[in-house]
């Protein structure tokens, strides 16, 4: 079972958010970047996960930390 990373004090969802709106990639899109790299994500588990609605799995973390090329501080930034 692979691990899910839970925090009460950063808003992740909220941060991937924000870099991929900054970066003008569409939902869609990230997703099927992500698929490419074998990760199982659809787009309602990634509107899941941008409103905090769903905990991200670290292999989904991984996968958007690199189509999105930032660093995990960026994504794990307060």
């Amino acid at each position: 079972m692979e691990s899910k990373i839970i925090s009460d004090t950063i808003d992740i969802g909220g941060n991937i958010r924000s870099l991929r709106i900054a970066k003008g990639i569409k939902q869609t899109e990230l997703v099927a970047m992500v698929q490419l790299k074998d990760v199982k994500l659809t787009r309602e588990t990634l509107v899941k996960i941008e409103s905090g609605r769903q905990h991200i799995k670290v292999s989904q973390l991984n996968a958007i930390r690199e189509c999105l090329g930032v660093r995990y501080e960026e994504i794990l930034n307060k």
